[in-house]
């Protein structure tokens, strides 16, 4: 397959790319979404921090923005005692904090206050309001690096500002995005957070770290372990699409048999389509949790395992039979619950907001290379073409992404210096593609989840949980003890050389 490609297509990548982090969470039930949220309204107060500087690292711009974050004190042990601060990834903060029980879970035995800190440019913290991604000017300000020394910043606050946290250990906590930010604020920041949980943080998958098609053989693997030639139909869906779309009858086929909201009238449709159906795969790889669960979508336990029941066909058959099946496995992640009306083939990437933040972001330092070659996975075959990623991106931000910044900023696969850090990792998520799945020192520490999908260890305990995880959360927690008691005795040495 060629990969020169209308602006559209291009862009379509670009998007692909910038969406798979977090794909929106479909609007749920307001009796439902009531219940989903108690932990965080109930438990949290919501704050804003006014004195969050806009640009950290240089002099001309001087404004500040409300950095929201949220706050649970309930347990905290005063004096001292420990702070676990989650780094806000690519969205509302509310968000996250819902789906990270378990630091809602170790907080009592822990003396621990929550912190959940938003990212900027998401959610309600907005560095110049409505005008924040009016246009590349005004979005110069949305990088990690800024995001890390807001969270240092709003550390130091804390500690000043609230009686007996002056001398509380803080570690660091988030999952994907959050967990590359969590790894990093303990690199950048060592004298802030003695210590970082990153959870399914793919912090090399970036160019040259890793090959660029691991994270879609990932994928590929949860369907071919989950069913009988589940994968192998897939594969074979692609052509089967072209066939059957090759006439106006076969369209109207196929908008009718996925029961599409928009009916699909052209090629540029069909690729569309066939980005959505890649896209809902690897949506489930990430969420193939053991149990029902809503994260993305609601879903029923192992979902993947649900989806490959259609597509378990064995020998060749016609393209209509296949295609039926394929629209079976899909209406399991779009319409679970059967509210559904239709299926919105626009409605896999993240909310409008978090979309376009994390698609510039893409497009400028976390740019995370990806491709397919249709024979060791089962997508079609496509190439990594930074020059074409690098013209949508310009195209659309008038930026150009810095291939390499990431690596010399961070220190890519050299980063032995630092220590207390766990990167955990699923083995059925494909984000650990780009994880850190081995030990680099005694205290740069790799905890593999063989069992787990998508941060799995920071969701709520749940009974039918692996033993796996079950493991994972108890080695993270004897680390935690660890570093806190170390952080301790430091203090109380320091104290002892003063008097």
């Amino acid at each position: 397959m060629s990969t020169l490609r209308p602006l559209n297509l291009l862009l379509s990548l670009a998007l692909k790319v910038a969406a798979l982090l977090y794909p929106q969470k479909k609007e749920v039930s307001k009796k439902r979404r009531r219940k989903v949220w108690i932990p965080c309204l109930g438990h949290f107060q919501s704050r804003s921090f006014v004195l969050i500087s806009i640009d950290h690292f240089g002099f001309l711009e001087d404004g500040t923005f409300k950095q929201r974050y949220l706050i649970a004190d309930k347990h905290w042990q005063q004096p001292g005692g420990p702070i676990f601060f989650y780094t806000g990834n690519e969205g509302d903060i509310t968000w996250f904090c819902n789906n990270t029980g378990f630091m809602w879970e170790i907080a009592e035995e822990f003396g621990a206050m929550l912190v959940f800190a938003e990212h900027r440019y998401y959610g309600e913290s907005l560095p110049f309001g409505a005008d924040s991604y009016s246009d590349n000017k005004h979005l110069n300000y949305l990088t990690s690096e800024q995001a890390l020394a807001d969270f240092a910043v709003l550390v130091q606050n804390l500690k000043s500002t609230f009686p007996g946290a002056q001398n509380s250990p803080v570690i660091a906590v988030g999952g994907s995005y959050g967990g590359m930010l969590a790894a990093w604020f303990r690199m950048k920041y060592p004298h802030i957070v003695v210590g970082a949980l990153a959870s399914s943080a793919p912090i090399w998958q970036f160019p040259g770290m890793v090959p660029c098609g691991d994270f879609y053989k990932i994928v590929t693997q949860d369907f071919a372990k989950s069913g009988s030639d589940c994968d192998k139909n897939i594969r074979m869906s692609w052509k089967a699409i072209e066939n059957v779309s090759s006439t106006a009858s076969g369209l109207q086929w196929l908008s009718e048999e996925f029961g599409l909201c928009a009916p699909l009238k052209s090629k540029s449709d069909i690729a569309g389509f066939k980005n959505w159906l890649q896209e809902t795969w690897v949506n489930l790889a990430m969420v193939d949790y053991p149990y029902e669960a809503n994260f993305l979508q609601p879903l029923p336990p192992w979902p993947i395992q649900a989806v490959c029941k259609y597509l378990s066909f064995s020998g060749s058959v016609p393209d209509y039979h296949l295609l039926h099946g394929v629209s079976q496995a899909t209406k399991v992640y779009y319409n679970y619950t059967g509210s559904s009306p239709c299926l919105n083939t626009s409605q896999t990437a993240t909310g409008s907001l978090g979309f376009l933040g994390w698609f510039y972001q893409a497009c400028t330092e976390m740019v995370m290379p990806m491709c397919t070659d249709g024979i060791q996975d089962m997508f079609e075959p496509e190439e990594w073409n930074f020059q074409a990623f690098s013209d949508g991106c310009n195209a659309r931000f008038g930026a150009r992404p810095r291939a390499d910044w990431a690596g010399t900023v961070y220190g890519g696969k050299d980063i032995a210096a630092h220590s207390n850090i766990i990167f955990s990792n699923g083995g059925l998520d494909p984000w650990s593609a780009g994880g850190v799945n081995h030990n680099i020192t005694d205290s740069l520490i790799s905890i593999l989840i063989p069992d787990g999908a998508h941060h799995l260890d920071l969701r709520y305990t749940n009974d039918h949980d692996p033993p796996s995880v079950r493991a994972a959360r108890a080695l993270e927690v004897n680390y935690f003890h660890k570093w806190i008691k170390h952080a301790k005795k430091i203090h109380r040495a320091s104290v002892f050389k003063l008097h």
